[in-house]
């Protein structure tokens, strides 16, 4: 049995007839009358007392006329879901977004995505690189922005920015007349770091031990604007990617670039590799790769 064979018994019951049956459904009659005897044999009753040209349903045939119709109706709706689904009408999307790059590239590029398909429910979820990483792998967000590099063996991935990290410091600073600053001179320095929950964090951690030191961390947080406040309050220095220091008061702070450093702000947007990927998500990674160009500042 499959759903034509209800579909025709259906409409073979409203008409009364096999003959009008076949007209409204645009077959022929011993089509219409084929697959209801066949859906008769599979199921073992008759379901159809014919008496010349009209037929009317049996006791068997009013039970399956109710049922019928509910199960008629469900795979209809689930074809318009399902239809609504390739045509972009409708779907869910959860994206994880470290809080600098959420900030800095995407509300404008979220607002137009929403403007163009309306029926998509974007879930964004603040985080920071490693717990957004996670968390795609673990499949509980559909993709999200990283610090790369990534694994390629588990992820699929674009990038859109590759760009340098700054130094930032208090302009009554030391180091504030200088035109840039080796990253070894950064030693007993008291840092203002992300959480470890970023990316960013282990990465300035591990380019400090590489110059020879460890750093001196008096405070951690999860917001770029507050860590650059904790510079302005004569607190400690703090590094930061170029385009959230292009927002920054050049009177408040002094932005310098750091010398033999390997430090990149390299974010892309990953997805699980070989994941079965919904209509709306295919059409969010080529509208946002569409809409990031990708920008190679560093040098």
């Amino acid at each position: 049995m499959d759903i034509r064979h209800l579909q025709y018994f259906l409409e073979v019951a409203r008409h009364n007839s096999f003959t009008k049956a076949a007209q409204a459904l645009y077959i022929t009659q011993p089509t219409i009358s084929k697959m209801v005897r066949n859906l008769e044999e599979e199921i073992g009753v008759e379901l159809f007392e014919r008496v010349g040209k009209r037929v009317s349903l049996t006791d068997a045939g009013w039970v399956l006329f109710s049922q019928a119709e509910v199960m008629v109706k469900s795979f209809e709706n689930m074809t318009v879901h399902i239809n609504e689904l390739m045509d972009l009408k409708r779907g869910r999307l959860r994206i994880g977004l470290p809080p600098m790059v959420g900030a800095s590239f995407f509300p404008q590029l979220i607002g137009q995505f929403c403007d163009q398909y309306p029926g998509i429910r974007l879930e964004l979820f603040e985080a920071g690189s490693n717990k957004v990483e996670a968390d795609v792998d673990a499949g509980i967000l559909d993709c999200g922005v990283i610090l790369l590099p990534t694994r390629e063996g588990v992820f699929d991935y674009y990038s859109f920015v590759n760009e340098n990290i700054m130094l930032v410091v208090h302009p009554s600073h030391p180091f504030a007349d200088r035109s840039e600053v080796p990253f070894s001179d950064l030693e007993g320095e008291r840092f203002l770091l992300f959480h470890e929950d970023f990316a960013l964090h282990n990465r300035i951690v591990d380019e400090c031990v590489r110059a020879g030191f460890h750093p001196h961390v008096v405070y951690k947080s999860s917001q770029w604007d507050f860590l650059s406040e904790m510079v302005a309050a004569h607190i400690g220095i703090t590094l930061l990617p170029e385009t959230i220091c292009s927002e920054l008061d050049t009177e408040r702070f002094s932005i310098l670039p750091l010398v033999n450093s390997s430090l990149k702000w390299h974010l892309g947007m990953i997805w699980r590799k070989n994941a079965y990927q919904s209509f709306a998500m295919r059409e969010w990674i080529r509208f946002s790769q569409e809409s990031l160009p990708a920008r190679y500042t560093a040098k």
